[in-house]
C-alpha cells in the first residue's frame, strides 16, 4: 500500500514544514500513532487484501545495493549522513552553535580546524563556516579510503599537521547513533590511531550519553569507547570558552580534559 496514497488521511502529513518531513514520523521507530491514523492504514491494508492491485517495480532501484570498500577487516561501507528532516529548529541551531564554538576555539588556540565534509557551508547569526581562520579544506591525511571517508564526516577536528589532536561529535537530538557509530567506525579501522574522541550534548543528555556509550557493541571495541571517549556538556563549553577567551591562544589541548567527564558506569 503506497504511504502517499493515505496522505489525505494521515497525521503525518498535515502542517508540514517540508517536503520530506513526514518521513521523521516513519523513522522515528518505535513510536506511537495516533489511533485514527492506526485505523486509516488497517482500512487500507484490508482493502489491498481485498482488491489487490500489481504495481510496476523500478528493477534498477530494486538492485541496487551499497558501494562495498576495502579495508583491512575485509570489504565494509561508510554510510552517507542523512538528512534531519525529524529535528527541531531548536536542535539544529544548537548544533551548529556548537560546532562554531569548537570550530573558533581550535583556531584561537592555533590549530587548523575541519568541520564536517557536509557542513561546510553552514552558518550563525550570518557568521559562516568558510570564513573561520585556518579551516581546512581538504584532509591531510594519508589512510586508506574507509578511515578518510569515517574522518571527513566527523562533526569538528583539531589538526595539527598530519595529526588529529581531537576529534568532535555533537549530539543534539534524541538518537546519538550517529557520532558514536562514526567514532566506533574510526576504532575498529584505526586501533592504533589513539585519538581523543569527545561527545558533545545538552546536560539533559549526559546520561544517555554515557549509557550509550557502554553499550556491548561499543564496550567490546579495542580499546572500548569509553575508554577513549568522553563527554563535554553544552552548557560547560559555551560558559569555559567565554570565560578563558583571552588565553585561548596559551591553552593546551589538555584543557579538554578539565572540562569534560569519563564515561564511566557507576557501579
Amino acid at each position: 500500500m503506497p504511504v502517499f496514497d493515505l496522505k489525505d488521511e494521515l497525521s503525518a502529513f498535515q502542517n508540514l514544514k517540508s517536503p520530506f518531513a513526514w518521513t521523521g514520523r516513519f523513522r522515528g521507530s518505535p513510536a506511537k500513532w495516533k489511533a485514527t491514523d492506526g485505523e486509516a492504514v488497517l482500512k487500507a491494508l484490508q482493502d489491498a487484501k481485498k482488491n489487490p492491485v500489481e504495481r510496476p517495480v523500478d528493477q534498477a532501484k530494486l538492485a541496487r545495493r551499497p558501494k562495498g570498500m576495502k579495508a583491512k577487516i575485509g570489504s565494509v561501507s561508510i554510510p552517507e549522513e542523512e538528512d534531519a528532516e525529524t529535528e527541531t529548529r531548536k536542535e539544529i541551531n544548537e548544533h551548529t552553535e556548537m560546532q562554531w564554538f569548537l570550530l573558533h576555539l581550535g583556531s584561537d588556540m592555533g590549530f587548523d580546524v575541519w568541520v564536517a565534509r557536509n557542513d561546510r557551508k553552514k552558518a550563525i547569526q550570518d557568521k559562516k563556516f568558510l570564513d573561520i581562520p585556518h579551516l581546512k579544506s581538504e584532509l591531510p591525511l594519508q589512510f586508506d579510503e574507509v578511515t578518510n571517508r569515517t574522518i571527513e564526516l566527523i562533526d569538528v577536528l583539531w589538526l595539527k599537521g598530519n595529526a588529529i589532536v581531537a576529534a568532535f561529535e555533537i549530539e543534539s537530538t534524541t538518537s546519538i547513533y550517529s557520532g558514536l557509530l562514526r567514532m566506533s567506525d574510526l576504532i575498529t579501522m584505526q586501533p592504533n590511531l589513539n585519538i581523543p574522541l569527545y561527545l558533545v550534548a545538552p546536560d539533559e543528555r549526559r546520561n544517555k550519553v554515557i549509557t550509550e556509550i557502554n553499550r556491548p557493541t561499543f564496550s567490546h571495541l579495542s580499546p572500548p569507547m569509553k575508554d577513549m571517549c568522553r563527554y563535554i556538556s553544552f552548557n560547560t563549553l559555551r560558559h569555559r570558552v567565554s570565560s578563558l577567551s583571552a588565553v585561548l591562544r596559551y591553552l593546551k589541548p589538555d584543557f579538554l580534559e578539565d572540562i569534560s567527564e569519563a564515561c564511566e558506569l557507576e557501579i
